[in-house]
């Protein structure tokens, strides 16, 4: 992750006008990634690390609808969930990972996933930003997953600056007022990809933009000339 251009942090009450924004757009934020339970979601999740959500969830239609337990994954085989997968970036290395998280959980878990982020962690593919996401969405737990986007809206608004993932994270978990926590990941998350994106950040329909230090604010694209008759 690169640490784009450093500016003042956010105070309390500027966080707090923020996710209320956020909140009053959009109460009930959703993921984009389809899943059916908390096997499913883990597996998608784990598929989607450095791959675009809709590119996760065509693979995954098809391998869903086969082996939509760790059994019937191990059953699949490491070569069955590439054939399903080869869309997918990294796919050879997800398939491994999947077919053995898959096995730990029926060995461990009694083919259920586990709710705690240790036992998440210990399981093949699963880093910290994966079990949070889990953990937030399946298990209602108040987590933040610092991907790409939340880095760079962490940053570049100064509501959490700082130079790594789990930096971010902390001053996230810091800032973000204690009733808008759930829904905290998915807002930033949202924001990040249709919004505040990288190259160019759309800044003239930002609903937070008198809030944000990032400067200069991108102006809005040119209007096309009219037409001469």
């Amino acid at each position: 992750m690169v640490l784009v251009k450093k500016v003042k942090r956010m105070t309390r009450a500027e966080a707090e006008a923020i996710f209320a924004r956020f909140a009053e757009i959009e109460p009930e934020p959703k993921g984009e990634l389809d899943y059916v339970d908390a096997f499913t979601l883990l597996v998608a999740v784990v598929l989607s690390a450095q791959a675009t959500d809709a590119g996760v969830n065509k693979a995954t239609r098809r391998l869903f609808e086969l082996a939509p337990s760790p059994a019937a994954m191990v059953a699949l085989g490491v070569e069955g969930i590439e054939e399903h997968i080869k869309t997918i970036g990294l796919f050879r290395g997800k398939a491994k990972n999947v077919y053995a998280l898959s096995q730990m959980l029926i060995d461990l878990h009694g083919g259920e996933v586990p709710g705690d982020r240790e036992a998440l962690e210990a399981l093949p593919g699963v880093g910290r930003k994966t079990a949070n996401v889990v953990l937030n969405i399946w298990f209602k737990q108040p987590t933040i997953a610092v991907d790409t986007h939340l880095f760079r809206v962490g940053n570049r608004t100064g509501l959490a600056p700082g130079k790594t993932p789990l930096e971010v994270e902390k001053a996230l978990t810091k800032m973000v007022p204690a009733r808008f926590m759930l829904h905290a990941h998915h807002w930033l998350i949202l924001h990040g990809r249709y919004i505040c994106k990288a190259r160019k950040p759309e800044c003239w329909r930002c609903p937070i933009v008198q809030w944000c230090r990032f400067e200069p604010k991108s102006p809005p694209p040119n209007k096309p000339l009219p037409k001469h008759v």
